[in-house]
């Protein structure tokens, strides 16, 4: 079983079924948060409704188990009633989370959050085992670690055909150029990164993040060698996979 890897989605649906003119801090009578963690061997979704009866909250909280369809289905369901309802305010939030291993025979490891909400993405990483000093992390092609050196991930995910570069250049750069980080005297980093030039699973295929992968760096990004700034070796990876 995958322990490393999983997706939380979840889905934030805020009821307003109250009259119009009825004052905006009394009109969220129900919210219903869905939360789906998926592994290898199955899913499990955690329903979280919340009501509000004389002014007072009342919260219940319902598992669910089984397959990832099973499960899926059973959400859609519950929340099929905010369908079409102009009075529900629908939010969406996706975090996928995971593991990075080490390559190039270091111990270089950590983990790593991609949340997306409201048409943003942010990754927060917190890797280790690092040597002190600064560090290139990048998005490369393909969700494939499978090579020692973590080059069978290919180079930098690319997908509009720029150059290599920092990240908002005027001259270009790949949408995978994170750029760099600090790692402190324990080997220690992290790393918070937000844009609106990335999503998790949609259709835009300059965007969509899944099916890459991230890669950590030996050494610096110079933000200006082509075609991926002279990082060093690849010191540790993850697939960006559900």
């Amino acid at each position: 079983m995958k322990k490393n890897t999983y997706l939380i989605a979840v889905l934030l649906l805020s009821l307003t079924l109250a009259c119009q003119n009825t004052p905006k801090n009394e009109a969220q009578e129900k919210k219903v948060e869905v939360k789906v963690e998926k592994t290898d061997e199955g899913s499990k979704a955690e329903i979280t409704t919340t009501k509000w009866v004389d002014g007072e909250a009342v919260e219940e909280v319902q598992v669910i188990e089984g397959t990832h369809k099973e499960v899926m289905k059973k959400v859609a369901s519950l929340t099929a009633e905010s369908e079409g309802n102009e009075n529900v305010i629908r939010k969406t939030k996706k975090k996928l989370q995971f593991n990075l291993n080490p390559k190039s025979d270091t111990q270089t490891t950590g983990k790593v959050l991609f949340t997306e909400e409201e048409g943003k993405v942010t990754l927060q990483a917190t890797i280790s085992g690092l040597t002190e000093g600064t560090h290139a992390i990048h998005i490369h092609e393909k969700a494939d670690c499978s090579s020692p050196d973590g080059k069978s991930t290919r180079g930098h995910w690319n997908p509009t055909f720029q150059p290599h570069g920092a990240w908002g250049s005027s001259e270009g750069y790949h949408k995978g150029d994170i750029g760099n980080f600090e790692a402190d005297n324990e080997g220690n980093g992290e790393v918070t990164f937000s844009t609106d030039q990335w999503c998790l699973g949609c259709d835009d295929e300059t965007k969509n993040v899944l099916g890459k992968a991230i890669i950590v760096h030996q050494g610096t990004d110079d933000l200006t060698s082509q075609p991926s700034g002279a990082a060093g070796a690849r010191i540790s990876c993850a697939g960006i996979i559900q």
